[in-house]
């Protein structure tokens, strides 16, 4: 079931994308941060978070 509302979702894409961006263009181990990018960015896409399930959270309007 999806749980992540629109705003959550834009927020979550930008985050990964920068975080992603940082693997590229950060230079020494501060790079490999990058990679958690790749987790905000899937929940922004898929509009799924585990841990917002775990917690009972749910950001996403019924229509």
């Amino acid at each position: 079931m999806k749980n992540v509302g629109q705003t959550d979702k834009l927020i979550r894409i930008i985050l990964g994308i920068v975080l992603l961006s940082m693997f590229f263009f950060v230079e020494g181990n501060a790079k490999y941060f990058g990679i958690l990018g790749i987790i905000p960015l899937y929940t922004g896409l898929t509009g799924k978070c585990a841990l917002y399930k775990l917690f009972g959270i749910n950001t996403k309007k019924d229509n």
